[in-house]
């Protein structure tokens, strides 16, 4: 076990920044998941660590060691890939001993590590058999059964779960977060699947155009993005944006208007553009605004599309500029609308006139411009006039 760490790591392809200045330090035992868009470069973040590609610029360490020249299979350092990659004409025992064989380990020694690489990953009474008779979940636990027989410091795992069906990628999830308690390794993951980035990490690495936007748990990263990316990428679906400017009493939209305090935002002034954010679990319809403790004023909206999801109906709903654009039969733009989040016995249909509020602890408000979080969660107006302690946060830089 070792920890991994990244000083200001540059990979630069002619004129493509891949990785652009990122520094991260990973501590010893921790999971921690790289996630991001497609090109974002999570992979080459991840090659880098694993040697297979030379950074432009900047050091990797793992342990102590500056490892930044070193060879791959001097680093300590295993790799399960996207693609599992089984010699079809060997069986599981063959397969899983090979990098020990190449390494010419005793038979001794090779029996046991593979017998205790397979109980860990529940292939016993499979070393037998062949690749292509297996499912594809259990072909994906030779792969990884292959990396632990090595003893490495550091798994390294480039989205291993991305050709599976979905039932067994939530099964496969669960196999490696046991893995992981069970061994205690330091393992970096790559994904771009959210929900795999959110249940099996400790801190999540939010990547995007080769540069590192927020390293944190993963509900930090949710409740308090550091970000308009890190909000807008991470959950699904998506959080809700509407661009504003800043006056002497709130926030003033194309759609609806928020009262707040412009001293209490930390960093921004009045006439500032700010982005308001917020979840669709965290609008609601204005019946229930009691309930919330801390609510806007009523919204004007109508139902556009109800999507029911068994445990929730996502409301997409058009605001006053939307309603106008649908009477003139033009599209809505994203501004024009909010998406809302239902329980599934919520009297609500399409085309239906209703008023939504918005959760004021639960607003997020962001730069525009720099795209910076400036605060999570805004003040009650009676707190305001009472004088108490406002309740919002600066977000992480």
């Amino acid at each position: 076990m070792a920890r991994v760490r990244l000083e200001n790591v540059t990979k630069q392809y002619e004129d493509v920044t891949a990785v652009d200045d990122v520094s991260m330090e990973i501590e010893d035992g921790e999971f921690v998941t790289f996630v991001g868009p497609s090109g974002c470069g999570k992979s080459t973040t991840m090659e880098t660590v694993a040697g297979l590609t030379k950074p432009t610029d900047g050091r990797v360490y793992i342990g102590d060691d500056d490892v930044t020249t070193l060879a791959p299979k001097d680093r300590g350092v295993a790799m399960v890939f996207q693609n599992i990659a089984l010699f079809p004409h060997m069986d599981v025992f063959e397969n899983i001993s090979f990098g020990l064989r190449l390494r010419t380990y005793d038979d001794e020694e090779i029996q046991r590590r593979v017998e205790q690489a397979a109980d860990i990953v529940q292939l016993e009474g499979m070393l037998d058999r062949m690749p292509d008779e297996m499912s594809g979940g259990q072909r994906q636990r030779v792969a990884i059964a292959r990396a632990i027989v090595r003893n490495p410091d550091v798994f390294l795992m480039d989205e291993p779960l991305a050709n599976l069906d979905a039932k067994l990628r939530v099964h496969m999830r669960t196999e490696l977060q046991r893995l992981h308690r069970e061994l205690g390794t330091t393992i970096i993951y790559v994904t771009h699947d959210q929900a795999e980035a959110m249940t099996m990490s400790d801190r999540i690495a939010v990547l995007n155009a080769g540069k590192l936007q927020q390293i944190a748990p993963p509900l930090e990263c949710y409740n308090e993005p550091a970000n308009l990316f890190v909000a807008g990428f991470i959950g699904s679906p998506s959080m809700n944006f509407a661009e504003g400017t800043l006056d002497e009493s709130g926030l003033e939209t194309a759609n609806f208007r928020v009262d707040v305090d412009p001293e209490r935002i930390p960093g921004a002034t009045v006439g500032d553009e700010i982005t308001l954010g917020v979840r669709p679990e965290d609008v609601h319809l204005s019946r229930d605004a009691d309930a919330l403790g801390q609510a806007t004023d009523p919204i004007d909206a109508r139902t556009d599309v109800l999507e029911p999801m068994g445990d929730e109906i996502f409301v997409y709903l058009l605001l006053a500029e939307g309603i106008e654009r649908s009477m003139e039969e033009d599209p809505a733009s994203s501004s024009d609308q909010l998406l809302m989040s239902v329980t599934p016995d919520t009297d609500v249909s399409e085309n239906q006139d209703v008023d939504v509020v918005l959760d004021r602890s639960k607003i997020h408000l962001f730069e525009t411009e720099s795209g910076e979080a400036l605060c999570h969660g805004l003040t009650d107006r009676s707190e305001r006039e009472s004088g108490t302690t406002a309740t919002e946060t600066e977000a992480d830089s």
